[in-house]
């Protein structure tokens, strides 16, 4: 069983940073596809970035550029670097981990972009 904790959230200005993270348990890290996943209120969760195991990334194009993903095997981790937030960005982000199609799921934390 894997669980995950995020860290980071928070209240920041328009065209701020925020560095998000999130530590996995459980065992097998290096194994799953990490992701970062985000729900604004009233709107769907949304597929922000994604690190496969051997260390390819993908982003939504509403973050390409600004956002940056990282995973770290020897520590459990994976950070999302958010610089140059807007509004929209806000929401609860959450982490996720998927190890052969298996999907596993941290309880969020809240991002507020201050316009």
């Amino acid at each position: 069983q894997v669980q995950l904790v995020e860290s980071g959230g928070g209240l920041v200005q328009a065209g701020g940073s925020l560095r998000l993270s999130c530590a996995a348990s459980g065992g097998g890290f290096s194994i799953n596809t990490m992701n970062w996943y985000r729900q604004a209120p009233g709107k769907q969760r949304e597929l922000v970035a994604t690190v496969s195991a051997g260390g390819s990334t993908n982003y939504a194009d509403s973050v390409k550029g600004r956002f940056t993903i990282s995973r770290d095997n020897a520590k459990n981790t994976v950070n999302l670097q958010m610089n140059s937030l807007k509004p929209e960005d806000g929401g609860v982000y959450y982490c996720n981990a998927n190890r052969f199609g298996v999907e596993y799921w941290g309880k969020g934390t809240l991002v507020t972009v201050s316009s």
